[in-house]
C-alpha cells in the first residue's frame, strides 16, 4: 500500500482521499492492473533491444524489431522515438500492418545491443526489397537499387558490410532501414510481411563463409543443369554439322546456348544485385528456351503443329513475358503475380503431355521418353498452381506448405526441386534420344557399307578397264567417282567388222542409288549393242528400259560408233560433246533417257582421220569447283582436251572434284589407217 501512495500523483492523493478510503477494496485490484501494464509496457520496450554482445555464430534478426509505413528522413536518425511504431514478426502479411494504406516505402528500425570490445561484426542483407537503404545510427551502410524515384534492383545476393568500430563502441546500434514495396506486398493477405532470414548479423569471416556454401548449395543443381544442357548442345552441334536435314539438332544446341548464358546470369545474381533492365535480358533468353523447347519436341514428334496451337504458344508466351515484366517491377497485384505462369503452363502441363502421349501409341518411341521429363515440368506446375490455391484458404496453409517442400529439397547444404530435377530429365532425354540414334545409324551405315561394298563390286565387273584393246584404235579410259561408288558409265565394245561402239553416260544423282541405274544401264547396253550398232537405236532401247524406272530421275548418255575405216556415228542424250582434236564436235540436241517415251536421237556423222583423237567427258570435268566456288568450266575443259585421259582426270580433281569424273579418249591408229 505504501508503494502504490508514494507511485499516485499527489495532486491524486488529495483529491480523491474521501473517494479512496470509500472504495479501500478496489486498491489491490487497481495496484495489480497497473503492475500489469507497467510489465507489459516493459516487455515490449525490451521486445525492441537484441542482445548481440555474446554472438557465437550468425544470428537471423530479420523478425526483430518496429515497422511504420511512409518516409521521412529522421526515420534514419538514432535520437529518433519509434515507441509508436508497430513490431514486426513472421507471420502477419504487410496489409495487416496498415490495413488502409499502401504506403510505396515502409521503415523498419531495430535495436541492437553489441559489444563495445567487438571490431568485426557485419550484417548480411538477403531478399529485402527491390530498392532498399540501410542506416546504422544515421549513417548509410548499404543501399540497392534507388529507393525514390524508384529504380528496382534484383534482391537474390547477400550482401554484406562491415559495421564501422566507431559505431561498435557505442555498444548500441539502431539499425534503419528505408524500404520500397511492391503491389504484390501490399495485396497479398497470407505471405509474412517479414521473414527472418532477410536480415543476419554476426562475424564478417563467419557470415562471407556461411554465405559461400548457400550460394554453392542453392545454385548446385542448377548449374549442373546448365553444364548438362550446354554438353547435348555441343554434340547436337556436331550431329546438326554432319546431318543438316535434322533441324531439332540446331534447336538443341540453341537451348544449350541460352542455358549457358542463364548460368552465367544465375552466378551474377547469386553475388550481385543488378537492374532489373538487365535482368530483363534473362526473361527474353528463358522466352527463347521455352520457344526452343516446343520447337525440340515438335520436331522429336515428327509432326508439325497447327497454326491454331501456334497462336495459343506464341499468346500464352507474350502474355507470360508481360507479366513476368511487370512483376519485376512490382507494378502486379499479388494475384497475377502467383499466377503469371498459369498461360504456358496450360500448354506445357496439359495440352503438350496428350501430344506426346498420342504420339507415344502410335509407336514413336522416343515420344515415349520425351514424356519423362515432361511429366516432371507437368508436376511443377500442378504443384505451383496447388500451393497458390492453398495458401489463400486458411484451413489448408499446411497443405500448402508441405507442397512447398517440393521446391526446397536439401541434402546437407545442396537444394534441389522440381524445377531441376525436370531441367536435368529433359537433357537427360534428349541425350538419350542422340544416343539411340547414333546406334541406329551406326548399324544402318554398316548395312549400307556392305550394300556399298557389293555394288563396287558389281562396278568393278561391269566396267572396263582401265585401258581397252580393240585392233586399229588406241583407247585410253579414266573413272573417279565422287563416293565409293558412281553415276558414270561407260562401255567399248568392239564389233565383228574390226570397230567399235562406245556409250558413255552419266546417271542424275550419286552413291548406291545411282550405282543400282548404271547396273541396269550397262545391262541394257550389252544386250542392245547384240541386235544393233546403230547409235540411235541403242539409245532409244536404253531409254524404253528407263521410262518408269527412275522415280523422277534421268540419265545422260552418249553412244558413238567408229567403223575400221574411220567414219563415226554418234547420237546424243542431253550429254557433252566430245572434242576432236581440241575442237567441240557439234550434235544434236536430245533430251535425257528416261523423260520421255519413244524419244527420237538424230545421229551425226564425220570421219576420224589418221591419229586424231576423239576425247569424251562426263559432266564431273566441267562442274569441277574450287574454294573459290569457280567451275573448271567448258574454256579449260576444251583445252586440255588433247591431254591424256588420266591427266584430264588429275586436272580436275587438283581443282576440286565435286562429281564422278569418266574421261574416254581414243585415237585412231596410224598404221591401221595406212595398212587400208
Amino acid at each position: 500500500m505504501l508503494s502504490w501512495r508514494f507511485w499516485t500523483p499527489m495532486a491524486c492523493r488529495t483529491a480523491h482521499s474521501k473517494l479512496a478510503r470509500l472504495h479501500w477494496p478496489l486498491i489491490p485490484l487497481l495496484s495489480l492492473a497497473a503492475c500489469l501494464a507497467i510489465g507489459f509496457v516493459a516487455r515490449r520496450a525490451s521486445a525492441q533491444t537484441f542482445d548481440a554482445t555474446a554472438l557465437h555464430h550468425p544470428i537471423e534478426i530479420g523478425t526483430v524489431g518496429v515497422v511504420q509505413a511512409g518516409d521521412n528522413p529522421a526515420y534514419a536518425r538514432p535520437d529518433f522515438d519509434d515507441s509508436q511504431w508497430l513490431p514486426v514478426d513472421n507471420k502477419t502479411p504487410l496489409s495487416q500492418y496498415f490495413p488502409h494504406q499502401e504506403a510505396p516505402i515502409v521503415w523498419r528500425r531495430l535495436h541492437i545491443k553489441v559489444s563495445a570490445q567487438e571490431t568485426e561484426l557485419a550484417l548480411q542483407a538477403y531478399y529485402i526489397s527491390r530498392a532498399f537503404e540501410l542506416y546504422v545510427n544515421g549513417e548509410k551502410l548499404m543501399e540497392s537499387g534507388q529507393v525514390e524515384p524508384f529504380v528496382p534492383y534484383t534482391r537474390t545476393a547477400r550482401i554484406i558490410v562491415r559495421i564501422p568500430e566507431a559505431q561498435l563502441r557505442t555498444g548500441s546500434l539502431i539499425i534503419a532501414i528505408r524500404a520500397r514495396t511492391s503491389r504484390s506486398g501490399w495485396t497479398s493477405h497470407d505471405d509474412p510481411g517479414f521473414v527472418a532470414n532477410v536480415l543476419i548479423v554476426g562475424d564478417e569471416s563467419a557470415l562471407r563463409n556461411q554465405n559461400l556454401l548457400n550460394m554453392i548449395g542453392e545454385n548446385a543443381a542448377g548449374i549442373l543443369a546448365d553444364l548438362l544442357a550446354m554438353g547435348v548442345g555441343l554434340v547436337a552441334l556436331a550431329l546438326f554439322i554432319a546431318q543438316r536435314d535434322h533441324v531439332e539438332y540446331l534447336w538443341i544446341f540453341l537451348l544449350g546456348a541460352c542455358s549457358a548464358t542463364e548460368s552465367a546470369s544465375r552466378v551474377s545474381v547469386a553475388t550481385n544485385n543488378m537492374p532489373i533492365s538487365w535482368w530483363t535480358l534473362t526473361v527474353l533468353i528463358n522466352f527463347a528456351e521455352r520457344l526452343t523447347i516446343l520447337l525440340i519436341v515438335q520436331a522429336f514428334l515428327r509432326k508439325r503443329f497447327s497454326r491454331l496451337l501456334w497462336l495459343l504458344i506464341i499468346v500464352a508466351l507474350l502474355i507470360e513475358l508481360a507479366l513476368e515484366s511487370a512483376r519485376l517491377y512490382g507494378a502486379l497485384p499479388v494475384i497475377l503475380g502467383d499466377f503469371f505462369w498459369l498461360p504456358f503452363g496450360i500448354v506445357i502441363g496439359v495440352i503438350f503431355p496428350s501430344l506426346v502421349w498420342r504420339e507415344m501409341r502410335r509407336g514413336n518411341r522416343e515420344a515415349g521418353i520425351l514424356l519423362i521429363p515432361l511429366f516432371f515440368f507437368s508436376m511443377e506446375l500442378y504443384a505451383l498452381f496447388a500451393i497458390d490455391v492453398l495458401v489463400r484458404i486458411p484451413p489448408l496453409h499446411s497443405a500448402s506448405n508441405a507442397l512447398r517442400l517440393l521446391f526446397s529439397l536439401r541434402v546437407g547444404i545442396f537444394s534441389l526441386n522440381l524445377d531441376d530435377i525436370s531441367g536435368m530429365t529433359f537433357f537427360f532425354s534428349l541425350a538419350i534420344i542422340m544416343v539411340l540414334r547414333s546406334t541406329r545409324m551406326s548399324r544402318q551405315q554398316a548395312v549400307m557399307e556392305g550394300e556399298l561394298a557389293a555394288a563396287r563390286e558389281v562396278q568393278q565387273v561391269i566396267l572396263p578397264d582401265a585401258v581397252q584393246t580393240v585392233p586399229g584404235f588406241t583407247i585410253e579410259s579414266v573413272y573417279q567417282p565422287a563416293q565409293q561408288v558412281g553415276g558414270d558409265f561407260f562401255q567399248i565394245l568392239p564389233d565383228s567388222r574390226g570397230g567399235l561402239l562406245l556409250v558413255v553416260g552419266d546417271v542424275a544423282g550419286k552413291g548406291l542409288p545411282a550405282a543400282m541405274l548404271v547396273s541396269v544401264l550397262v545391262g541394257a547396253i550389252r544386250t542392245a549393242a547384240a541386235y544393233s550398232q546403230s547409235p540411235e537405236e541403242v539409245l532409244a532401247q536404253l531409254n524404253d528400259r528407263l521410262i518408269g524406272r527412275t522415280h523422277g530421275g534421268f540419265s545422260t548418255a552418249l553412244a558413238a560408233h567408229i567403223t575400221a575405216d574411220g567414219w563415226v556415228t554418234i547420237a546424243n542424250a542431253g550429254h557433252l560433246s566430245p572434242y576432236l582434236d581440241g575442237r567441240e564436235v557439234e550434235l544434236h540436241p536430245a533430251l535425257p533417257l528416261g523423260v520421255v517415251a519413244n524419244a527420237a536421237y538424230e545421229p551425226t556423222q564425220f570421219h576420224l582421220p589418221h591419229d586424231s583423237r576423239l576425247t569424251f567427258y562426263s559432266d564431273g570435268v566441267v562442274e569441277a569447283q574450287n574454294q573459290k566456288s569457280e567451275l573448271f568450266g567448258f574454256d579449260r575443259a576444251k583445252a586440255i582436251s588433247t591431254q591424256a585421259a588420266a591427266a584430264i582426270v588429275d586436272a580436275a580433281i587438283q581443282f576440286g572434284q565435286s562429281d564422278d569424273i569418266t574421261v574416254v579418249a581414243i585415237r585412231r591408229a596410224a598404221a591401221i589407217a595406212t595398212a587400208a
